[in-house]
């Protein structure tokens, strides 16, 4: 398969672009801003598999108008079409609702809501016919949970691309196209601990990131605009 994943320099999706390598014969186009990091999962990936293909491309999800006319010409000169787009990238501000400038509001909504949904309606021409597209929410974003103080424009941005997932889901039902969406809860990562200083999550990165591989490759045919908590704690 061909797959596009964001945010895979570290975390979560190093792991998953790791787990995605392992599984087999995958051409993965693997995107984040540290070009060294992805040097470092390039390395990873083949340690877990010689023959996986790998094509690091440092992008700064936060240009969006270099989306459609710099990133996505990166991408299909690796690949002529897309099987899986997993959306993880992200970027979080923690501080008072009322000390939270327009700068860190524009960054997270940038970064967690309008990079991928330019990425996606970008890559929609280039969909395989039964592409799965895997956005990554949180908790924070999803409807009823518990939320916390000082997280308010990163919970309202992982609110709207799990919304998105479900609106695309009923838009493009009849293409053979699938949306979902991972709320996560808490996972050892660097985004966790500036949220929750102090505390530690009790799942690694390395379990998320073979949940998020199992899921981009398997799970498709059972699921279709859902947006599913994957969580055993809130912090």
């Amino acid at each position: 398969m061909n797959i596009v994943i964001t945010g895979a320099s570290k975390g979560i999706g190093f792991e998953a672009a790791k787990h995605l390598a392992a599984a087999g014969d995958h051409t993965i186009v693997a995107i984040a801003r540290n070009e060294e990091n992805l040097k470092q999962l390039k390395n990873a990936c083949l340690h877990e598999n010689i023959k996986a293909k790998v094509f690091p491309v440092p992008f700064d999800l936060g240009v969006l108008n270099g989306i459609e006319t710099l990133l996505v010409k990166q991408i299909l000169s690796f690949i002529s079409n897309v099987d899986i787009l997993i959306n993880n990238a992200g970027v979080l501000v923690n501080k008072p609702f009322a000390e939270t400038s327009l700068e860190d509001i524009q960054e997270t909504i940038s970064t967690n809501y309008l990079a991928p949904s330019i990425l996606i309606r970008a890559l929609l021409p280039h969909f395989a016919s039964s592409a799965h597209v895997v956005n990554i929410s949180s908790m924070g974003g999803f409807q009823g949970s518990a939320k916390f103080a000082g997280l308010s424009a990163y919970s309202a941005a992982k609110g709207a691309i799990a919304v998105l997932t479900e609106c695309l889901a009923e838009e493009y039902k009849d293409s053979g196209f699938r949306f979902n969406c991972l709320a996560f809860g808490a996972v050892n990562t660097e985004m966790f601990k500036m949220a929750f200083p102090g505390h530690t999550a009790p799942l690694e990165p390395s379990e998320m990131g073979k949940y998020v591989a199992d899921f981009a490759l398997n799970q498709a045919r059972y699921f279709n605009g859902k947006v599913i908590p994957v969580s055993s704690a809130t912090p």
